[in-house]
This record gives structure tokens, C-alpha cells and sequence, in this order.
């Protein structure tokens, strides 16, 4: 048997565009397994030049679906470079900011289960392609695809209220932002009359859990078991309690027995952190520079946050986290599919976290902006919906930016998807003389529970098929599928 050589191109139900090679050696096993980001992202370069102030405007367009948490890490560090820490941000700036984040990550995480993730889960492995998108869902499930769809314009709407639209709106300005919330929108939220109300929002969310408890009893041997792999987990942590954050905290990560690797302050990565480069893709790879490339890489997102946090500190999702927990004694969690369950508890969170802001009468105050000493560096971190997310800039005597550095949560996620990615392909594709829909897709599974945002690091225009290639080892091409 010759050498092959498998390419997936692109990944589908992922946001953005990225293409899988798998190497296959002569007896028919995989050699090897890459993710390739093949566009390049010219942000950190681009934005170069321009006013500090412009960033949080600019770097949204790094993402159509995603562009509030681009938004709001930078903001965290333009307020850096006006002289205004987290905690010195006025408290009503501080919690329209969040409720425009938990806002976000609401409506992301409701976007990715329901019309990416969930016709895995709902149609199996083996169902046919035509099947696998969310229009068969609403046609075999109407009820759940119906509360996906409000659930996502839940948080559009409280996007569209705070920023003005529900994409690449803007409300943080440096040092805090530049409107407040008014009785009226209050009250659209609270009353249902025009949108299921936040009380609603937050019975789904125990629904929509309740839904992957059962899941995963009658589906536990492919749940636990599929692209399962021991890593280190990185994410935010309160700064006193160790609780589950999503704004502001340390960075701590653990490794897959619970042993703490990092605990640092968030403004501190650069000391700790370094990336590789690989010659065949141009997303970089994220390593704690202690404990080198190949043990200091982490995943992040849902997953790694239920892992690095003490407790949540809202009590119906803290409730779902403890029962969570049980499946692993309380110990790291390593099996990636459990990415969506962990995914569930954290909108049931953001829910709890969104009534909270609504009813706060200091949500509607008008101390909104303020100004300290300026500074020529500024970081901003925070919990996007796929993970940990860095803005880093530096400006000159003028304002205006001279570098740039962002490491974007799927960056961070990009070891542990090639690792998912190749654990996939050898389970199977090894001995396997033929191509086939349900093989493929099972690889794409892998990368979709991480729920990629290649768009954060690529740009793409017009047709992208789906390209399937078998070359032997001399390049020529053996066969070829396409949808």
C-alpha cells in the first residue's frame, strides 16, 4: 500500500476556514495529523499607526460573531493607557461592561450548541451530511431549535441595547464607556412582552442542561471517551475567591490531575507565556515558557474553565458544576465532548449573572467615564466564549499604536485541537482503505467542541467547498471527493 495523504478543506460548522491533513504511512495507519489556519491574519500589523482610542472600534472586525469580546479586551486595555485599572473603573462602567459580556458569551454559546454542535449529538456520527445542520433540527426537534434561536436574540438584544447594534456595535470608550441603561430597556427585558424575558431565559438554560444530563447517561461510552486526552486548563479565576470569572482575574492553570501550574496576575502573561511557529500553519502556538513547547501548552474555553475554578458564583449553575464535577471525583476534566455540557452550565451562569445587572439600579448611574495618569502599555484579558483572550498595546508620546500583540482564544486551543484532531484520525482511519462521510466528520467533531473562531485569525472570501484528496507519497493524486 502507498503512502497518503488526506485533506479536509475546510472544516465546516466552525467559524472561519481551516483544512486538515492527514498523513497515512504504508500500512495504511496515520503517520500524522495537522489543523492548518492557511490565511494570514494581518490585524497585529494593520493596526499599527492608528490612535490607541480606534482599537476597540478596529480590532472588532477580527469577527462577525465574536467582536464583543474583541471589543471589550481591548477596552480593558486602552483604559490601561489613560491610567485606569479594572478596579478603578466607575461601578456602573464596570457592570454595563458586563452585562454587554455575559451578553455575548449567552448568545455565542447558545449560536454554537444549537445550530453547530447540536446535530452531532441529536442525528450520531452516522447520519448523512444533508442532515447535519440546524434545518433538520428545527424539523425533527422544534421546540429545542426554537429556544436556540431566542436564546441567541436574548443576547443579541442586550448587545443591540448596550452598543447600539447587535454587531460591531460600540460601548466602551477609554476609561469606561459612553452611554448607560434606561428604565425602558430594563424593563424590555424583565416584562416579556416582545422577547421570552430574562426568568425565562434562565429556566431554558436548566432545560437545555437537563437535556445533556440525559444525553449523556444514554451516550456515556462515546461522550467520555471520544478525542478524550490529558492537558493543562488556563483561565480566569476571581482574584480573592477563585470562583469562575469571566471579566476580570488571575490567570491560573492547572495541569490534568489538578496540580496548579500558573497563578499569576493577569497583566503579568508576558513573563510567563511565549509562542511557537509552525512552517504549515499561521495560527502560533501558545506554551508556558516554564515547562517548555511540549508540556506548558493549555486548553481554554468552557472546558478549562470549569477545571481552574474553585466554584461558581452564581447558585443554580454552581449547583450544575457540582454534579458536573462528579463524573471525574472532582478532578480535571479531559474529555473534550464534556466541552458542551460545560459550555450549558456557562450560559445558565451568564443568565444568572444578566438578571442580577438588570435589576441593579446602579446599572442606569451616569458616572461612566474616568481618567488617570497615562501610560504607554496596556494588556486587557478576559474570558471570551472559545476562551482566554489577550489585547497587548504599546503607543508612542502621540497616541498612537506602535505594537500589537493578540493571542485569541482558538489560538490558545490550537495544540489541543491538532492533538484532538490526530487521536481522531488514527482511532478512525487506521487499516481503512476507503474515504467516507461518517470518517471525516468525526475528525471535524473533534475540532468543532472547541468551537474554533478561525475567523479571528483568517480572512476568506467566496466558495469554499469541501475538498477531500488522496495523493501517494510522490504527490499524485489518487482520488478526490468534493461537496
Amino acid at each position: 500500500m502507498n503512502k497518503r495523504k488526506i485533506i479536509i478543506e475546510p472544516v465546516t460548522r466552525v467559524e472561519g476556514h481551516g483544512k486538515v491533513t492527514i498523513k497515512m504511512d504504508e500500512n495504511g495507519k496515520v503517520d500524522n495529523a495537522f489543523l492548518h489556519i492557511v490565511e494570514f491574519r494581518g490585524f497585529e500589523k494593520f493596526i499599527q499607526g492608528h490612535p490607541y482610542w480606534e482599537a476597540p472600534i478596529l480590532v472588532q472586525r477580527l469577527c462577525g460573531i465574536c467582536p464583543v469580546s474583541h471589543h471589550i479586551a481591548a477596552a480593558k486595555a486602552i483604559d490601561q493607557l489613560v491610567g485606569i485599572d479594572p478596579e478603578n473603573l466607575s461601578p456602573t462602567a464596570t457592570k454595563l461592561r458586563k452585562l454587554l459580556h455575559y451578553g455575548q458569551v449567552f448568545q455565542s454559546h447558545s449560536l454554537h450548541f444549537f445550530y453547530l454542535a447540536s446535530p452531532d449529538l441529536l442525528f450520531g456520527i452516522n447520519a448523512p451530511a444533508e442532515k447535519r445542520n440546524i434545518v433538520a433540527v428545527a424539523t425533527e426537534n422544534q421546540e429545542l431549535a426554537k429556544k436556540g434561536i431566542l436564546m441567541r436574540k436574548f443576547g443579541q438584544e442586550i448587545i443591540k441595547a448596550l452598543a447600539g447594534k447587535k454587531i460591531h456595535g460600540i460601548l466602551a470608550v477609554p476609561g469606561g464607556v459612553h452611554k448607560t441603561f434606561t428604565k425602558e430597556e430594563r424593563e424590555y427585558f424583565l416584562n416579556g412582552k416582545q422577547i421570552p424575558n430574562i426568568d425565562t431565559m434562565i429556566e431554558w438554560s436548566k432545560e437545555i442542561i437537563d437535556f445533556m444530563k440525559n444525553y449523556h447517561i444514554e451516550n456515556a461510552e462515546w461522550i467520555d471517551n471520544f478525542a478524550k486526552y490529558p492537558s493543562n486548563h488556563l483561565g480566569l479565576v476571581d482574584k480573592e475567591t477563585g470562583a469562575l470569572e469571566l471579566y476580570d482575574g488571575r490567570l491560573r492553570s492547572v495541569d490534568s490531575e489538578g496540580k496548579e501550574l500558573l497563578n499569576i496576575k493577569d497583566i503579568e502573561y508576558s513573563s510567563h507565556f511565549k509562542e511557537a511557529v509552525e512552517p504549515w500553519t499561521y495560527l502560533k502556538f501558545p506554551y508556558m515558557t516554564k515547562y517548555g513547547r511540549e508540556n506548558g501548552w493549555n486548553r481554554v474555553g468552557p472546558l478549562a474553565r470549569l477545571n481552574t475554578c474553585s466554584h461558581i458564583s452564581t447558585p443554580l449553575a454552581e449547583i450544575e458544576r457540582q454534579i458536573f464535577k462528579l463524573n471525574t471525583q472532582n478532578k480535571p476534566n479531559n474529555m473534550t465532548m464534556h466541552t458542551h455540557w460545560a459550555r450549558l452550565i456557562e450560559m445558565l451562569h451568564c443568565a444568572e449573572l444578566m438578571k442580577e445587572l438588570i435589576l441593579d439600579d446602579e446599572i442606569m448611574g451616569n458616572d461612566l467615564i474616568r481618567k488617570g495618569t497615562p501610560r504607554n502599555k496596556g494588556i486587557g484579558i478576559i474570558e471570551a466564549p472559545r476562551g482566554t483572550l489577550i489585547h497587548e498595546y504599546h503607543t508612542d508620546d502621540k497616541g498612537l499604536i506602535t505594537k500589537c500583540n493578540l493571542i485569541v482564544s482558538t489560538t490558545h486551543n490550537n495544540e489541543a485541537m491538532n492533538r484532538g484532531v490526530k487521536a481522531v484520525a488514527q482511532e478512525v482511519l487506521n487499516n481503512k482503505p476507503e474515504i467516507t462521510e461518517t470518517m471525516l466528520n468525526q475528525v471535524e467533531i473533534a475540532i468543532r467542541a472547541y468551537d474554533p473562531c478561525l475567523s479571528c485569525a483568517t480572512h476568506a472570501l467566496g466558495q469554499m467547498p469541501l475538498i477531500v484528496q488522496l495523493e501517494d507519497a510522490n504527490g499524485n493524486l489518487i482520488d478526490e471527493k468534493i461537496r
